[in-house]
């Protein structure tokens, strides 16, 4: 058998720290599973995840794609969405973090460095160098790629409440590459400034620089984030800015119950004249911890696409999405997950037929294990 070179990183990289993830035999009175050790390569880090799934789809679409889906892509098929190792450590005042990668979700991230024919750091979906001054209280600068700021959804599934991913995210920005700050105002409240050469872009495709402004603040069981990135990001000219507002609202009553409310408003600028493009998403998910094994997640979103400059089709968008989350074991959970989506417009495919269809509907069974 032959590996191609991302996946003899991730083979070498996983055999490096399995002598360091043995786990301590549990006691025999014991019931629950223990966690796994903790895995570390001196002052390193590592942590780790292999994530797959099935999914059904009624429409039957002939290209085998669920549309506008990220990353639960293939349709009545068995897939490999991610397999990662994370390798970090700790700012004292210098640290690092290397996250390496492969698999359906790495071509979705990376999509728009790779049609411009950047593809050096496909399979690294974050690379970035980290500053922390022992007398900065607090602050922190971090330069490289790293995961966007916005939305209310981390990339890697079992982050997540559902197993796919909203419309928001997979309409929003993946990652950046530039410098990130952040700073303890007060405390509850943490603000920072970000400098970045765009949108899911770590060459430029202009000379100009998107700018992001973030808060977070945080009291008792509810936290409020804000991100705003502006900035040129049409090819090759500095005018018709993007701007790109998100704000995620999280409550959590008590530790059985967890919510959000994610609200989206984006316009991207004409070049050279007025006007522009507009969209506006609002998206809630709760998540209900029903045993010590069992969770349930409802998911809603409304995406009004106005000019049909984010799908290509300007239209209304909705999806409903009931997850269900069993663990069978401390570091392995399965996901049962039927979702709807659906339009005011025809952009659906249905069998051999694209654009037939004004919904679909999809059942998906994801099996996810990590370690930390």
């Amino acid at each position: 058998m032959q590996f191609n070179k991302p996946s003899r990183i991730i083979l070498i990289s996983t055999i490096l720290c399995l002598p360091l993830m043995a786990q301590t035999p549990p006691p025999a009175a014991a019931a629950a599973t223990p966690a796994p050790a903790p895995c570390s390569l001196g002052p390193v880090s590592c942590s780790g995840l292999v994530d797959g799934y099935y999914s059904y789809s009624a429409n039957h679409p002939g290209s085998g794609q669920n549309i506008y889906r990220n990353f639960d892509v293939r349709a009545n098929s068995f897939s490999l969405n991610m397999a990662k190792m994370t390798f970090e450590q700790s700012a004292d005042p210098v640290g690092f973090r290397i996250d390496l990668g492969f698999g359906r979700a790495m071509d979705i991230f990376n999509f728009q460095d790779t049609a411009n024919g950047f593809d050096n750091l496909r399979y690294v979906p974050q690379a970035y160098v980290t500053f922390k001054p022992q007398n900065g209280k607090g602050f922190q600068m971090d330069f490289g790629k790293f995961y966007t700021s916005a939305g209310a959804e981390p990339t890697e599934t079992h982050l997540n409440w559902n197993y796919s991913r909203a419309l928001m995210y997979a309409n929003g920005p993946y990652y950046h590459f530039g410098l990130r700050t952040s700073m303890p105002v007060t405390k509850y409240l943490t603000a920072g400034f970000q400098l970045v050469n765009g949108w899911n872009n770590v060459e430029d495709n202009n000379s100009g620089k998107t700018m992001g402004f973030t808060t977070a603040l945080t009291v008792g069981k509810f936290s409020w984030l804000n991100t705003y990135y502006t900035g040129p990001e049409q090819n090759k000219t500095n005018q018709g800015w993007r701007n790109f507002y998100d704000t995620v609202f999280n409550f959590s009553p008590n530790d059985k119950v967890s919510t959000y409310l994610n609200i989206d408003y984006g316009t991207q600028k004409f070049v050279g004249g007025r006007g522009s493009n507009d969209w506006i998403a609002v998206g809630g998910a709760a998540r209900f911890q029903l045993s010590k094994n069992f969770a349930f997640a409802p998911r809603a979103e409304y995406y009004y696409d106005k000019d049909g400059f984010i799908s290509g089709t300007a239209q209304k968008l909705k999806e409903v999405t009931l997850t269900g989350e069993y663990k069978l074991a401390s570091n392995l959970i399965s996901r049962l997950e039927y979702r709807r989506d659906w339009s005011d417009q025809a952009v659906f495919e249905r069998g051999d037929n694209p654009a037939s269809s004004k919904s679909q509907t999809t059942v998906l069974l994801g099996l996810v294990v990590f370690f930390k």
